[in-house]
């Protein structure tokens, strides 16, 4: 037997349970109870909203999706049928790829021109260049969708301002209908989305500037970094998050647009402009195919996700 003393602090460690054993959950009180019963009254309203307008919806069109219709008759089960219509109609395809083309006017535009106007307002946020600069860049987004597209399809006509101002400069001969055009009507449609969310893009834009701390500009500028320097390697990097929600609003502006197709060109000349809200619409009211609309509807939707959430996923904050 060794004659080492006995270490009697290990031996009554191994002689009790362990800690985490003993401990044993605590049993719900009246007042978890009560906390949980307001919350889910709290809850309720907004899930019953949800569902009975986002859910209930969504679940009908999958449904409807699946079978032919005409909004009246009898419903009739084609499996994944329109499904197949949707991806592989080349006019449907057609379609989808306008509204992928509209990204580059929606989302590339704004973003780009919105990060040089609040470069160029970063020192001049609280005078009066920046309030006028931020008010007249906002205005875009008080201005109905339907107005703007009105006063845009009047400026594209050929008697219009855009044609006036191209005579005016010596540019006659590039002047045109522009929204009658084949070639420059989505082009023009994408121009006038980029107008209304460039002021959405700045404001954001410059709110993100906003919180960014002054001295990394000023010590980037001790150390001879020009304003293109700072722009890519200090501004952008700290925005964002910002970047991702303009990218995130303008991608699904541009995806689902409505508004501005249907008022400035209803998706002519041809089907040039033609988006796929528009022709959800347009297959469901007018031809009568609910179920090819619903499978549209939920083929563009998939898209949506599928463009947003690696957004998402880029933007969020990394630990």
């Amino acid at each position: 037997m060794s004659d080492r003393p006995l270490d009697r602090d290990a031996l009554r460690r191994a002689e009790s349970p362990p800690q985490q054993a003993a401990v044993k959950r605590r049993a719900p009180t009246d007042r978890d109870r009560r906390k949980l019963r307001v919350a889910i009254a709290f809850i309720a309203p907004s899930l019953v909203f949800y569902a009975a307008f986002v859910l209930v919806p969504l679940g009908m069109s999958v449904y409807y999706s699946l079978q032919r219709w005409d909004g009246i008759g009898r419903l009739r089960f084609v499996g994944l049928k329109n499904y197949l219509i949707v991806l592989t109609d080349p006019d449907l395809l057609q379609i989808i790829g306008n509204a992928f083309n509209l990204i580059l006017y929606f989302t590339l535009i704004p973003i780009a021109l919105g990060l040089a106007v609040a470069s160029v307002i970063r020192g001049h946020m609280s005078g009066t260049f920046g309030t006028v600069t931020r008010t007249v860049l906002f205005l875009p987004q008080v201005i109905p969708l339907v107005a703007a597209g009105i006063a845009w399809s009047w400026m594209f006509a050929s008697t219009g301002l855009v044609n006036q101002l191209l005579t005016a400069v010596g540019l006659g001969s590039l002047a045109r209908g522009w929204l009658g055009d084949f070639t420059f009507a989505l082009p023009a449609v994408g121009m006038i989305g980029a107008w209304v969310l460039l002021g959405l893009c700045t404001m954001l834009l410059v709110t993100g500037i906003a919180k960014i701390d002054t001295s990394i500009y000023e010590a980037a500028e001790l150390d001879g970094a020009g304003k293109w320097q700072e722009l890519i390697y200090i501004t952008i990097p700290a925005l964002r998050q910002e970047i991702g929600v303009c990218v995130t609003v303008t991608v699904i502006a541009a995806l689902a647009s409505f508004d501005i197709v249907y008022i400035a060109t209803a998706g002519g000349p041809g089907i040039s402009t033609m988006v796929p809200g528009l022709e959800i619409y347009r297959l469901a009211f007018a031809h009568r195919q609910v179920g090819l609309a619903s499978a549209l509807a939920i083929v563009l939707m998939v898209l949506v996700l599928v463009c947003i959430l690696p957004v998402q996923w880029f933007a969020r904050p990394k630990r």
